[in-house]
């Protein structure tokens, strides 16, 4: 078998896992709908949230609202995002739809627990909602309706996202009343946090800037303590005009309370400053064991 074989074999294998990946998301997200929080009258947000109202005033099942209401944003994930992206959306919302219908009449494990309804419904869903992002699908399509108004608009992504749900939930009072739309914001928040946990890692990435008296010396211990480069830039301080070199270093989140205790042991008057990172590509970074 040449190379060329066994490379296309290998990214069918790898889009074929994805799609998997991307359907026990979908049913995941589904469980927590049905089991959690349709039965506590409480919502989603985004298309999923308006399908449940319409659910509720129509009577029609909800996993044909999901995926008939969800039609114009994967045209739009077609020609905003691409082919493959729209692919596995359309996976992950169909696979949505069908698990709730298969799972309408399955018994509620949580009842009447406000708390613990907004908390673990939640997460259910932000986790199966995470695991599909992650694959490169998507179960909800406001997203892609937020990113393009993004690029004919003054504001954010996340902003317009917000604002988006903020009429979905006002939708959502008129059926589950004030109380159940309180209740779903919640839990979409805590579902929104849990999304971009499971689809970045525990293991995302952290830029480290400190400016030190001993940066040999720091340099040197981060390396041999937890296998990181740095690299140096030349600072000038605005009061002193004195020149120091800058150490940037980027690290695994796993290894942030590591690489403090360093700073702290070699010179506990450094100016540090720390930044997330989206991500990270090239060079030697993987995870160390540290520990």
């Amino acid at each position: 078998m040449d190379s060329n074989t066994k490379e296309k074999r290998n990214n069918k294998i790898k889009k074929v896992l994805r799609a998997i990946a991307i359907i026990i998301g979908a049913f995941i997200a589904a469980y927590g709908l049905e089991s959690i929080l349709i039965p506590n009258s409480v919502s989603d947000g985004g298309v999923t949230g308006l399908s449940i109202v319409g659910s509720q005033l129509t009577g029609l099942p909800l996993g044909i609202l999901i995926a008939v209401l969800n039609i114009p944003f994967i045209i739009l994930g077609y020609k905003q995002i691409g082919k493959s992206f729209a692919i596995n959306s359309v996976i992950g919302i169909a696979s949505l739809g069908f698990g709730t219908s298969i799972m309408h009449h399955i018994p509620t494990i949580i009842q009447g627990d406000t708390l613990l309804v907004t908390v673990i419904g939640g997460i259910i869903i932000g986790f199966g909602m995470g695991l599909a992002l992650r694959n490169g699908g998507a179960l909800d399509g406001i997203d892609m309706l937020a990113v393009l108004l993004s690029r004919k608009l003054p504001f954010g992504t996340s902003d317009l996202i917000l604002f988006l749900n903020l009429f979905v939930f006002i939708i959502v009072s008129t059926v589950f009343g004030l109380r159940g739309a309180f209740l779903s914001g919640i839990a979409y928040y805590i579902a929104s946090k849990v999304i971009h946990t499971v689809e970045e890692g525990l293991s995302g990435s952290k830029t480290f800037k400190i400016i030190t008296d001993q940066p040999e010396k720091m340099v040197e211990t981060i390396r041999d303590r937890l296998g990181r480069s740095a690299t140096y830039n030349r600072v000038e301080g605005g009061y002193s005009n004195e020149e120091f070199r800058e150490i940037t270093c980027v690290i695994n989140r796993l290894e942030d309370s590591k690489i403090k205790e360093i700073i702290y042991e070699i010179d506990k008057h450094a100016f540090v400053t720390v930044y997330d990172v989206a991500e990270v590509r090239g060079g030697n970074f993987k995870k160390r064991n540290i520990h």
